[in-house]
C-alpha cells in the first residue's frame, strides 16, 4: 500500500522492562467509521487510492504497516491517589511515524486486545467511548490546546461487554509520545537507577534536545515539565474543560492531555463540577485541576530524585523548590489568561478582583462559562435576562473603566475574540452525535466535528451549538468505557 509511512521506531529498542512486544488481537468484521483526513495530510500520509475494506484492516490490526514494530507499554500510576502497576492494557504502540518535516509522533490502536498489562480487562473498547476521544481530541486541538489527536475509527464487527453489550471499537491515536508520569514511576518502582537515567535521556531526546547539554538533566526536565504543566492547564481551565482522570499515568511528558475518558465541558459555571460517573469525592473537579497538577508534579520529582543529586537531602531540596514554584508560575499564567478573557492590556493592582467577582457572580446565578464571554464580546445569544441582573450591570462598569485602560485602538475586541471559544462541544450534543453515530449514522456526528473545528469563528449556522442544555437536578456523568 502506497500510504507513504515512515516508521523509526525508538521506543521498542529500550528494554524488555519498558514494554511487551505484542501484536494487536485481530477482530472478526472491521469497518471503517471515520478517517480524519485532515490528520492523514499534515501526517503526509494519503490514503486516497486504499479500498475502504483494506482501510478497515489497517485501522483494526488486522494487518500492520510496512516498517511497524507494535509494542504495549509498561506504566504504573497514582490512581484516584492510589499507586498501582499499569500498563498498555488495551493499546499497542504500532510504531513512531517521521513527517516530511521530520516531526515524530507515535501512532497507538486503542481497544486492539489484551496485554500482559490488561489485569482482568478485556482489551476492548467500545464504539461510544472511543468516538468521544475522537471529537473532545479534535475539538481541543481546534480550540489550540496541546492533545494527543485521533486518526481513525473503526468498528470491530464484535461486541464489547460493559452494563450491556456495546459495539467494540479501535481508536487511531496519534501522540508526540505516550511517556507519562506513571512511566518514570514504573521504572523508579523497578529501583534500577540505570534505567532511569536511559528513560530521562530518551524524553530529553524525544522532547527537550535543548537539554542535552545541561548539567543537572533531571533537574531541568522537572522544571520544563511545571512550566509544560501549567501553560496545559490554564488551557483547561480557559475553555472550562474538565479532564476527569488526573491519574499520574494521565500525564503525559510532553505536555499534551492525554486520555480522554470521562471528560467533558462545563456549563453553568461551577468550580466544583465533577463529571466523572467514578470521581465520587471531586478529587478532580475542575478547580482542583491546578492542585492535582502539583500533586502530580510531585511525584514525578521523587521518582528523580536520585538523579538529582548524590546527596539525598539535597536533592529533595532542590526537587521542593521547583514544585513549591508551581504555585507561582501557575497563578500568573492564570492571571495572564483571564485579563485576555476579559480584554485586559497590562496590569492593574484590582485585576484579581474583578476577576474573582465575575466568577462569583456566574457561580451565584449559575451563568454559562463560554456564553458569559461571548456576552462581553457583544455576541448575540438570544434572550441574555441574566445579564441584566444589577449585580453584573455594576461589575461591568467597572470592566468597562478597567478595559479602557492601556486598550490602544480599541483592540480588546481582537484579543478576547483570540482566547474565548463561541462553541465548545457541549454535553448534550456530544451526546446526541454518539447516539446516532453508535446507530449507523454519522452525519450529525461530521457536522458537529466541522462545527467544532472553527470554535472562535461566529457564523451563523452555530446557534443551535451555542446553547446549553437545561439546568436539571439530573447529574451529567461520563464514564471511562473499561
Amino acid at each position: 500500500m502506497t500510504i507513504g509511512w515512515h516508521f523509526d521506531n525508538t521506543y521498542s529498542k529500550l528494554s524488555e522492562t519498558f514494554k511487551e512486544e505484542i501484536k494487536p488481537i485481530p477482530v472478526k468484521n472491521p469497518e471503517l467509521v471515520i478517517l480524519n483526513e485532515q490528520l492523514a495530510k499534515e501526517l503526509n500520509l494519503d490514503f486516497s487510492n486504499i479500498s475502504q475494506q483494506d482501510l478497515s484492516k489497517l485501522f483494526s490490526g488486522n494487518i500492520l504497516p510496512e516498517g511497524s514494530h507494535s509494542i504495549a507499554q509498561a506504566y504504573a500510576g497514582h490512581q484516584f491517589g492510589h499507586f498501582t502497576m499499569l500498563g498498555d492494557g488495551r493499546a499497542v504502540l504500532i510504531g513512531e511515524h517521521l513527517s516530511n518535516k521530520n516531526q515524530r509522533f507515535d501512532i497507538q490502536f486503542k481497544g486492539s486486545g489484551r496485554t500482559s498489562f490488561s489485569r482482568r480487562g478485556d482489551g476492548r473498547a467500545a464504539l461510544g467511548p472511543m468516538l468521544r476521544e475522537y471529537i473532545i481530541s479534535e475539538a481541543m486541538h481546534a480550540l489550540n490546546i496541546p492533545t494527543t489527536r485521533s486518526l481513525a475509527v473503526v468498528k470491530t464487527g464484535e461486541n464489547v461487554i460493559r452494563d450491556q453489550f456495546l459495539p467494540g471499537a479501535i481508536l487511531t491515536r496519534v501522540a508526540a509520545s505516550h511517556i507519562r508520569v506513571g512511566t518514570f514511576q514504573y521504572i523508579a518502582a523497578k529501583q534500577n537507577l540505570e534505567e532511569l537515567e536511559i528513560l530521562v535521556n530518551f524524553t530529553i531526546d524525544r522532547h527537550y534536545p535543548n537539554l542535552k547539554k545541561s548539567k543537572n538533566k533531571a533537574l531541568d526536565l522537572l522544571n520544563v515539565l511545571i512550566d509544560k504543566q501549567s501553560e496545559l492547564v490554564v488551557n483547561w481551565m480557559r475553555v472550562g474543560f474538565i479532564h476527569g482522570v488526573m491519574n499520574t499515568d494521565n500525564m503525559a511528558i510532553s505536555g499534551e492531555t492525554i486520555d480522554y475518558g470521562p471528560c467533558a465541558f462545563m456549563d453553568h459555571y461551577d468550580p466544583q463540577t465533577v463529571f466523572s460517573s467514578i470521581d465520587e469525592y471531586g478529587r478532580y473537579a475542575y478547580d482542583n485541576q491546578p492542585k492535582i497538577t502539583k500533586w502530580n508534579l510531585a511525584r514525578f520529582a521523587e521518582c528523580l530524585i536520585p538523579l538529582i543529586d548524590k546527596d539525598e537531602e539535597t536533592a529533595v531540596k532542590l526537587a521542593t523548590d521547583a514544585i513549591n514554584n508551581f504555585e507561582n508560575i501557575y497563578e500568573t499564567r492564570w492571571l495572564n489568561m483571564m485579563r485576555d478573557k476579559l480584554g485586559l492590556f497590562g496590569e492593574d493592582k484590582n485585576d484579581k478582583k474583578l476577576i474573582l467577582d465575575l466568577l462569583d457572580w456566574m457561580k451565584i446565578n449559575k451563568a454559562d462559562f463560554t456564553n458569559t464571554f461571548c456576552y462581553l464580546m457583544n455576541i448575540k445569544l438570544g434572550e441574555n435576562k441574566i445579564y441584566l441582573n444589577q449585580e453584573f450591570t455594576n461589575w461591568l462598569e467597572l470592566w468597562h473603566k478597567r478595559v479602557n485602560l492601556n486598550n490602544l485602538n480599541n483592540k480588546h475586541l481582537e484579543l478576547m475574540k483570540s482566547v474565548n471559544p463561541i462553541v465548545i462541544p457541549r454535553n448534550h450534543k456530544v451526546e446526541e452525535a454518539l447516539k446516532t453515530a453508535s446507530e449507523g449514522n454519522i452525519k450529525r456526528f461530521n457536522d458537529f466535528l466541522k462545527i467544532l473545528q472553527t470554535p472562535y469563528e461566529n457564523k451563523s449556522n452555530i446557534l443551535d451549538f451555542q446553547n446549553p442544555a437545561p439546568i436539571t437536578n439530573e447529574k451529567y456523568q461520563t464514564f471511562c468505557g473499561t
